[in-house]
């Protein structure tokens, strides 16, 4: 028997999960204060008080450490990855502690669990990281030359399901499959999934507004708004990532409480929620093309897939190109484990950065 334990930051929060095999013994949500997050000055700052957490977690739990196969985390933003595993070696360590990647809560998620596995000697790993990829030369071509496109993605969340409409509605590997997955979360990335490959990615900046992103933008129209005068390098931050997209135009990111004004006839933000279906189905087909229509099924996960509403606008746009299939939720912790018991059975082998 395998026993992992799994660790996923966010911006707000530290979710812990203890895994024997395929089945989730325990698990812990802990969500941050904004206060306790501003407190901290730099990104690194926020370590101590996340380690507390899983240690706590492993306390309260009487998970025995020496029994432990393997600490799985959420990977960061390291340049240059392909999907599937990497060991959380020196050289990544010190990337992630670096200060040159950008912000984000994901890149604690080794750090801690370096942190806790390497006082126990277990080997910890990183799983499907946001910049995972197998994107081809022509794909990483942008029209300006001091910028290469790369690749953000809700890798985690998207590979795992992908691997789980092969098997459950197809029956077949995920290595035999080819889909186009729309990961609806606070930010809305898409991902092309060909034949064990994501060949293809819009990162959630580059294409659908969500609940708090702006998504692609006029650039013209942002260059002169980045040098009016009227806003700071982080208020245009902000605008982007944080208090974009539904929140900047309705005052909320709860699609609960968005459905429930447009069933009271609120013709605006009816007008605003079928936007960002309308442009959710364009990033769909911006990937579909790039797949040259030959795909088994779009796939919409992710939280705000639980709107029916808005899923069933979108399947209204898309249907014609392939079947849509709904899983709504995030299965992280659950891919994180699932991934480390591939490497463990020898099915992948993790690899060095």
């Amino acid at each position: 028997m395998y026993k992992i334990l799994a660790i996923n930051t966010g911006s707000t929060s530290t979710k812990v999960a203890y895994y024997e095999d395929k089945e989730c013994k325990f698990h812990k949500s802990v969500s941050h204060p904004d206060a306790d997050i501003k407190a901290c000055k730099t990104l690194i700052d926020q370590l101590p008080m996340r380690l507390e957490i899983v240690k706590g977690f492993v306390e309260e739990n009487k998970i025995d450490t020496k029994d432990l196969s393997m600490v799985m985390c959420r990977g960061g933003l390291v340049p240059n990855l392909r999907p599937g595993g990497y060991k959380v070696t020196p050289r990544m360590e010190a990337e992630l502690r670096s200060g040159n990647l950008q912000p984000h809560a994901s890149n604690l998620a080794a750090l801690i669990g370096l942190e806790f596995a390497r006082p126990h000697d277990v080997p910890c790993c990183i799983y499907d990281a946001p910049t995972s990829a197998d994107l081809s030369d022509i794909a990483e071509i942008t029209g300006m030359a001091e910028i290469l496109r790369g690749s953000v993605s809700h890798v985690l969340n998207s590979r795992a399901v992908s691997h789980k409409v092969a098997e459950e509605v197809f029956h077949q590997r995920y290595e035999d499959s080819r889909f186009v997955v729309a990961h609806l979360g606070g930010g809305i990335s898409f991902s092309a999934h060909m034949f064990g490959k994501i060949v293809d990615t819009v990162a959630d900046d580059a294409g659908a507004f969500g609940p708090e992103r702006s998504g692609s933008l006029p650039l013209l129209d942002i260059v002169e708004m980045c040098y009016s005068g009227n806003y700071s390098h982080e208020e245009m931050r902000r605008k982007v990532r944080g208090e974009g997209g539904l929140k900047g135009l309705l005052g909320t990111s709860d699609c609960r409480m968005i459905e429930e004004r447009i069933r009271k006839g609120d013709s605006f933000a009816e007008r605003v929620y079928r936007a960002e279906a309308y442009q959710i189905a364009k990033g769909i087909g911006i990937l579909c093309c790039a797949m040259k229509g030959q795909l088994d099924a779009i796939i919409l996960t992710g939280g705000v897939s639980y709107s029916k509403m808005l899923t069933d606008w979108i399947e209204e746009y898309v249907s014609f190109v392939a079947p849509v299939i709904v899983y709504p939720g995030e299965n992280e912790m659950e891919a994180l484990a699932y991934g480390g018991l591939r490497i463990l059975a020898g099915e992948e082998i993790a690899r060095e950065y």
